[in-house]
């Protein structure tokens, strides 16, 4: 029965590597899942890290490389040499697994593992997913499946599958080609195992699949299994031959990828960092959104700044300005993750932008009248200016509207250039909407002060 990762363990398996028991740390390896193995491996440094991957047995060392976070897993590679990296990891992994491993290393070194690969077929389908690039269905799949000809026979599709099967870890359904090596249909599992001895192959197979090319974008890869609930999808290159496929595993990472992206967008974050990364490398992620802030907030400065003598003759409006500002970032924020929301899961089609902005004007003025009639009763109630309390609720209605749209439009538009949508839901769209809401409720109040 495998284990999970809790503090006694860490202690426990610390304890065996500072005194060299690699007995008990092989012990406590082999009960412990290779996530939870890559956990350990996470908290090591290079002397104990060379130490404790001698007690896990090859297979799961492998497996565990894979969970390693990108650096750990760098200084993991260059404590083996290019003949250990290709018989202790590489031949232990699928082909998509190997691949990533083997992108990760210098081109140099690159090569040199390529070259000590002993079966000359994995080395070639590993070359060969190498060329293509991460971010495509191609970067995506792995080349182990299992494939008959559509002139075989039940009999023989049985024997296809002992042959091809031992190499693959997860069985989904048999691929149905044709002499061109093109992808003809399915033949599932269950058909297999329900159809008469006798039956023809082309009677039982699901002609109707749905597929990728190899060059198709990741995240479009992850939308169309994600919508049609699939746990594995075909890949074909141009001219529909089958090359490979890709798991529900490998997408669950595209999706987990893209949602960290995202947060990290929205957070004003430039590129990826965890916690324990350097004080630079932290200070270099965080600082270009917040000098965009900031110069953000000089101009909303500037803003109040030009009002100066309608303040002065009017210093109650300061109280609200705070309330007009973070309403309008509010709602613009509450806009743009919607859309945002929307266009990954594909929900938004291409005629979708005009009826989408409409839909929330309509949102935006129902939210905006309650809101500003609450602001407005509050301000009859507790201020002595019927002017102010015209001027804040009109504001605040003006304000959430503006900002509502302005929330919708700049996603959508981001999105339309091909730029991550993400970016409107963060410090862009929260201090653009600031700059915004000043600017109306000063002019209204201009207004308004001067008709009361």
């Amino acid at each position: 029965m495998e284990v999970t990762f809790t503090k006694e363990l860490w202690d426990e398996i610390k304890s065996h590597i500072e005194e060299r028991n690699t007995e008990a740390l092989a012990a406590a390896f082999d009960q412990m899942h290779p996530t939870d193995i890559a956990q350990v491996f996470d908290k090591l440094n290079r002397e104990d890290a060379s130490i404790a991957i001698s007690a896990i047995e090859e297979e799961k060392a492998a497996e565990m490389i894979t969970f390693l976070d990108e650096d750990v897993r760098e200084r993991m590679m260059a404590l083996l040499t290019p003949k250990e990296i290709a018989e202790k990891v590489i031949d232990n992994l699928d082909s998509d697994d190997a691949a990533d491993i083997i992108s990760e290393l210098p081109e140099q070194k690159q090569k040199q593992v390529l070259s000590e690969i002993e079966d000359y077929e994995q080395a070639k389908d590993i070359a060969d997913l190498l060329n293509y690039d991460e971010d495509t269905a191609g970067g995506l799949m792995a080349k182990e499946l299992v494939k008959v000809n559509i002139n075989s026979s039940l009999i023989q599709c049985v024997r296809e599958i002992r042959n091809q099967a031992a190499e693959i870890d997860d069985l989904y359904g048999i691929y149905v080609i044709d002499d061109q090596e093109k992808l003809i249909g399915i033949l599932p599992l269950k058909k297999l195992l329900l159809a008469p001895s006798h039956a023809k192959l082309d009677d039982v197979i699901n002609k109707d699949v749905i597929s990728v090319t190899a060059t198709e974008n990741r995240e479009q890869v992850a939308a169309i299994m994600r919508k049609y609930d699939l746990v594995v999808l075909p890949v074909l290159d141009n001219l529909g031959r089958l090359l490979g496929r890709i798991t529900i595993d490998d997408v669950v990472d595209v999706i987990r990828e893209e949602a960290e992206a995202d947060y990290r967008l929205a957070s004003g974050l430039s590129e990826s960092v965890e916690s324990d990364d350097k004080i630079w490398v932290l200070s270099r992620a965080r600082l270009p959104w917040l000098l965009i802030g900031l110069c953000g907030g000089i101009f909303g400065s500037r803003i109040i700044g030009a009002y100066e003598d309608q303040l002065q003759i009017h210093p109650e409006m300061a109280f609200f300005i705070p309330l007009i500002a973070a309403m309008g970032g509010n709602a613009g924020v509450q806009s743009s993750a919607i859309i945002v929301q929307s266009l990954a899961s594909g929900s938004i089609g291409e005629k979708g932008l005009f009826s989408r902005l409409i839909k929330e004007f309509s949102v935006a003025a129902i939210s905006g009248v309650v809101c500003s009639v609450f602001l407005l009763s509050y301000s009859l109630l507790f201020t002595d200016s019927t002017s102010l309390a015209m001027t804040v609720g009109l504001s605040l209605l003006t304000v959430i509207m503006f900002a509502s749209l302005l929330g919708t439009f700049i996603p959508l538009m981001l999105n339309k250039f091909k730029i991550d949508p993400a970016l409107a839901t963060g410090p862009f769209i929260t201090t653009s909407n600031d700059i915004l809401g000043l600017f109306v409720y000063f002019s209204i109040g201009r207004l308004l002060y001067g008709v009361f």
